[in-house]
């Protein structure tokens, strides 16, 4: 499991850091690997996050934000943070900077601000650059996987009163996420859908038959793998409900679960509850159908509808 590790301390340790990721892994993951390297280099300098807090004029929060990767960091934080670690080789200095630069670009998403809560941006920017996605869904096909007539039924049952416009723009934020998983070095997809989802519609038959022709068609790619829970498994290991793990190929960067709410979500990086997700999810891997198997259910239900 890919997980963030701290500095060994001392000077050598403080010299030169993992590798940092390139741009174009998108300002979330850049984020977290920039406050990964600045925690490592706190920790290797035995100061809390309150003495960091104080040598830049914030608080403990923003701090363990800054850490997190939850909030951009501000070029003079980072410097002075830098000087309060001991780092003192320009060269490092620079190289923390430039990455402090990168980590502030705007995502692509960041035009929908006034639609997208700040917990679903975090989501977009994360699955952008993660290298396996792993995702268990019961009442809705994943966003990933969703045709834009179907996209655009399950949006409208939260926002049934929005303007058509409205309704675009957010069915154009989730088909523009699909790009991912057809561009160079797109990320592993594997789902894992409960029958419940292919049978409950949320529009009429024909949107439902194309989304299941969608499906197949999908699942040609090499990079997606499909799975379906049928009802006669009776209860599984996922019996606590939807959920999706996130991997990267970034060293600093930790697996993150993802858990979504009715208007919040969960981000969940520590090693003990990224394993016991990622039990279950193999778990119910060994449960549901084989790859070839869930075609067939798919060319069934499409027979039926």
């Amino acid at each position: 499991m890919i997980s963030s590790q701290p500095g060994n301390g001392g000077e050598a340790g403080r010299a030169r850091g993992p590798a940092l990721p390139d741009a174009h892994s998108g300002p979330t993951v850049l984020r977290m690997a920039l406050g990964a390297q600045l925690r490592r280099l706190r920790e290797a300098s035995d100061l809390t996050t309150g003495e960091a807090a104080e040598a830049i004029r914030a608080t403990h929060s923003k701090i363990s934000r800054l850490e997190r990767g939850r909030s951009a960091a501000r070029q003079r934080d980072v410097a002075d943070l830098l000087t309060l670690y001991g780092v003192t080789d320009e060269v490092e200095r620079e190289r923390l900077l430039t990455l402090t630069r990168q980590a502030a670009a705007p995502g692509w998403w960041q035009q929908y601000h006034d639609l997208l809560p700040r917990w679903l941006e975090f989501y977009i920017g994360l699955e952008k650059a993660a290298s396996i996605i792993r995702t268990y869904e019961v009442q809705f096909i994943h966003g990933l996987m969703q045709t834009e007539d179907y996209a655009r039924a399950v949006i409208l049952i939260a926002n049934s009163h929005a303007p058509a416009g409205e309704i675009d723009r957010r069915v154009s934020i989730r088909m523009k996420r699909q790009q991912l998983l057809t561009q160079p070095d797109a990320p592993e997809l594997w789902a894992v859908l409960d029958e419940a989802a292919l049978r409950r519609a949320p529009s009429d038959r024909k949107v439902m038959r194309s989304q299941l022709e969608h499906l197949l068609q999908i699942t040609e790619l090499p990079n997606v793998t499909l799975q379906i829970v049928p009802f006669h498994v009776g209860p599984h290991a996922a019996a606590g409900g939807p959920f999706t793990i996130l991997r990267f190929s970034e060293p600093d960067v930790p697996d993150v679960v993802y858990l979504e709410q009715l208007h919040s979500a969960l981000y969940l990086d520590q090693p003990d509850d990224v394993i016991g997700y990622m039990t279950v999810m193999n778990q119910l891997c060994v449960q549901a159908e084989t790859g070839t198997s869930s075609r067939a259910i798919l060319s069934e239900l499409l027979r039926q509808a």
